[in-house]
């Protein structure tokens, strides 16, 4: 497995295997932004809009893959005001759903700590979904909790979801 950051070019050519990682991650219930039925065309969207994002320079995608396929990414965007230019924001680590559980988050979540070191940022920030997996993955990572936002997100299930934010100081 090779843990890789990719411009906007690779990105745009990588879409196809992201919008794929996307679908599965939706079906498989990861609290990442969006709710089954996930279609094809929202997918590559959002994708899409990564790519734009990309080519300003302020948002870096990592991907891990395994024989060529992408089985795993997650975003770093960093903050652009000027009294924040020490901090960054984590977004949507998926793993495919066939390769959770073999070190794949903890490698992509290594990966976001050095773009973020490369990048002079010192403070990381993230959410996610109460009682997921990802955050006991966080915690592992040596995030700290510092707070819960009550029924923040609405779910699959039709329910509203507590969050709970994450911060490491590098």
């Amino acid at each position: 497995m090779v843990v890789e950051s990719l411009d906007a070019v690779q990105a745009h050519s990588a879409v196809p295997q992201l919008v794929d990682l996307l679908h599965d991650a939706v079906a498989s219930g990861a609290s990442v932004g969006f709710l089954p039925p996930l279609n094809h065309a929202e997918a590559r969207s959002y994708w899409q809009g990564v790519v734009t994002a990309l080519q300003g320079q302020s948002r870096f995608l990592l991907v891990a893959r395994q024989d060529h396929q992408i089985i795993g990414t997650v975003q770093l965007d960093l903050a652009r005001q000027p009294n924040g230019l020490h901090r960054a924001e984590v977004l949507k680590l998926i793993v495919h759903s066939s390769a959770r559980r073999h070190g794949i988050g903890r490698a992509l979540m290594r990966g976001v700590d050095e773009v973020a070191r490369e990048n002079g940022r010192t403070l990381l920030i993230l959410e996610t979904r109460c009682g997921d997996a990802a955050e006991q993955l966080y915690r592992v990572c040596g995030y700290i909790a510092f707070g819960v936002v009550p029924k923040y997100a609405l779910g699959a299930d039709g329910e509203l979801h507590d969050a709970v934010f994450f911060y490491r100081a590098l």
